[in-house]
């Protein structure tokens, strides 16, 4: 193998490196906004059960007639 050909797969390998170690941060940094999103996602459901648990008697908006009818 010549010279020229081994600096050039050298230089392949290393980019190939350099993409490979970019794009387990970009996944590092999107699985980290996940886990955010779901711990929020988290507390909200538990307010939401909080709230309609605290008030029961409350109507569902789905289920009254629009003023139009």
């Amino acid at each position: 193998m010549s010279d020229e050909r081994l600096t050039e797969l050298e230089i392949r390998a290393s980019l190939a490196e350099d993409a490979l170690e970019e794009l387990n941060r970009s996944v590092f940094r999107q699985q980290c906004e996940i886990d955010r999103l779901k711990e929020q996602l988290r507390f909200l459901y538990r307010e939401l059960k909080a709230g309609a648990d605290a008030a029961p008697d409350r109507r569902n908006p789905a289920d009254e007639v629009p003023p139009h009818y």
